[in-house]
């Protein structure tokens, strides 16, 4: 494995870039996203310690289908693709683990995808801030802090809406007590009342097919 070491805003990887090997983040914060058109970007997921990039065009060799940046100072580990390939087949219970991964990860893009097409702006918001709570939170004397500091424009392309949208949903929001926001860095002060706004849900397209 290969140590590196990645500032604030640096690519660990870039959109259409052919797929060399496997990334595992040992400390920091990375977004994985995707540009679109107009010359926007859509986040797919951010990762944290212990989490691996990379994954998806590692057995097919094909191009990297969205982009990974760092949100803040991090160090990965960087695995070329034959040495890692040589290592699954040494020990398939990791591709079980790989597989399972995959699976989840379907899952929850089909969520998204239901989730933009049929939720509000706020609920979206509200799904958002109580994800990245759970994953990075941090409990704080003021609330439980997102664990992050995310700009409005990134956490606009997290809930798939406008920036606009998300600054006026965010002030709203403050304004009632739900969060505080304190420049980047948003503090959730009332849990419960997001969690009744967001209305969690899970969708299946397909049941019993056995």
């Amino acid at each position: 494995m290969r140590p590196l070491e990645l500032a604030a805003g640096e690519a660990v990887f870039h959109e259409g870039m052919p797929s060399f090997g496997l990334y595992i983040l040992c400390e920091g914060k990375v977004k994985l996203a995707k540009h679109t058109r107009g010359g926007h970007s859509q986040i797919l997921k951010l990762l944290g310690p212990g989490e691996i990039l990379g994954e998806k065009t590692l057995f097919d060799g094909e191009t990297y289908t969205c982009y990974a940046k760092t949100l803040e100072a991090s160090k990965l580990m960087f695995i070329p693709r034959d040495d890692f390939l040589g290592f699954v087949r040494r020990h398939p219970e990791v591709a079980v683990r790989l597989v399972e991964k995959l699976a989840r990860e379907l899952k929850a893009f089909g969520d998204k995808l239901v989730e933009i097409a049929s939720r509000s702006a706020k609920e979206r918001v509200a799904r958002v801030l109580l994800e990245l709570a759970r994953a990075f939170g941090q409990e704080t004397p003021e609330g439980l802090d997102i664990g992050l500091e995310l700009q409005r424009a990134e956490l606009a392309e997290m809930a798939s809406i406008s920036t606009e949208t998300a600054i006026r949903i965010l002030s709203e929001l403050s304004e009632r007590g739900i969060v505080a926001l304190r420049g980047h860095r948003i503090i959730i002060k009332k849990p419960d009342s997001l969690r009744a706004m967001a209305h969690p849900f899970r969708t299946f397209l397909r049941e019993n097919l056995l």
